[in-house]
């Protein structure tokens, strides 16, 4: 976490000099109004929802056989493709999914370059680095919210942290009218409890979860998400929403492991398909072959993470038969 955060800064830095930091909340075209769209109990689904049945299954097919390949973007380097052309160049490859996220209310660029990656035939997956009422990685390390009020329909700290759902909302929903699903991965590493939203602990992080899927469902109508559950490394017991609101568990490490200690303690919480969310350097497929954990994707961090990569292993891992690439992906747009 020193590592990142230290990155972030310079990030952050770097963002207000270049003016690449996406759409202020303040200029995105929402201004006071709530995220549009009927209720997912008003609107039925549409095909939208069959494409993400048909990710998912996909998913599930290959789960314990063979990992999807995703890498997470910078938008802060000479290109937002920063990271796929340095892949490509390497490897002869694109990843199968591509990592964005809202941070720094980076909703229109996000929203842009999914569109693009969705058209290419590509799978989306969406994290969230923001503080409470938004904003970015910075605040969402440094806010320690009281999570009586943030929780208390009413409250000010309750409405402010609405309006910035209903940001991001807003962002998920004109995925979902051009038809895009989205592997959403909020308040990732939660249960290490470095982030604002795993601070209250387990049972407040629990309501907080259970809450957003509430409203994003049936009150956003956001049926085109596939919603991934993301431990830290240490995968801490106690803090599993329950099964009806998680689709995906998974978690994270940068010790250039194959994260198995992770792997054996998420297969005794979940019988959901587990992901490798977040990692730094990209063991063998052998190695996680023979330690047993085939995650459902691997997810290499931006910049520094993917670019320190031993080169020729990275091209044995995009190469493998065990791996899913961009160009192996099957039409999800249409019915098989």
């Amino acid at each position: 976490m020193k590592i990142k955060r230290t990155l972030a800064l310079i990030i952050t830095t770097a963002l207000l000099c270049t003016g690449c930091a996406g759409t202020d909340s303040s200029t995105s075209g929402s201004e006071s109004t709530q995220a549009s769209g009927s209720s997912a109990a008003d609107k039925p689904a549409g095909k939208v929802a069959e494409k993400k049945g048909r990710i998912y299954s996909y998913i599930l097919e290959n789960y314990g056989k063979a990992m999807l390949s995703c890498q997470q973007e910078s938008t802060w380097m000479t290109s937002p493709e920063y990271e796929m052309e340095y892949i490509e160049q390497t490897t002869g490859k694109l990843p199968a999914m591509r990592g964005l996220d809202f941070m720094n209310n980076d909703f229109e660029g996000c929203v842009a370059r999914a569109l693009e990656w969705d058209s290419k035939g590509g799978i989306v997956t969406i994290c969230w680095h923001t503080g409470v009422s938004g904003s970015g990685y910075l605040e969402s390390l440094d806010e320690t919210p009281d999570f009586d009020k943030l929780l208390t329909e009413g409250t000010a700290e309750y409405e402010s942290m609405m309006k910035s759902w209903d940001e991001a909302a807003k962002a998920l929903q004109q995925l979902r009218d051009a038809g895009v699903p989205v592997l959403w991965r909020p308040f990732h590493e939660f249960d290490g409890q470095w982030f604002w939203w795993g601070k209250g602990g387990s049972k407040n992080f629990i309501k907080l979860w259970q809450l957003m899927h509430d409203k994003f469902t049936n009150e956003y109508g956001l049926d085109n998400l596939i919603w991934v559950l993301g431990y830290s490394g240490e995968v801490k017991d106690g803090w599993y929403p329950g099964d009806e609101y998680v689709d995906i568990a998974g978690s994270d490490t940068y010790d250039n492991s194959t994260n198995i200690r992770a792997w054996k303690k998420l297969i005794n919480i979940t019988d959901k398909p587990l992901a490798f969310h977040e990692c730094g350097n990209i063991p063998s497929i052998e190695r996680f072959e023979r330690d047993g954990d085939m995650w459902a994707w691997f997810m290499i961090w931006h910049t520094d993470y993917i670019t320190k990569n031993n080169k020729e292993n990275l091209k044995r891992v995009y190469n493998s038969d065990k791996v899913i690439t961009l160009d192996e992906l099957p039409g999800f747009d249409k019915d098989e």
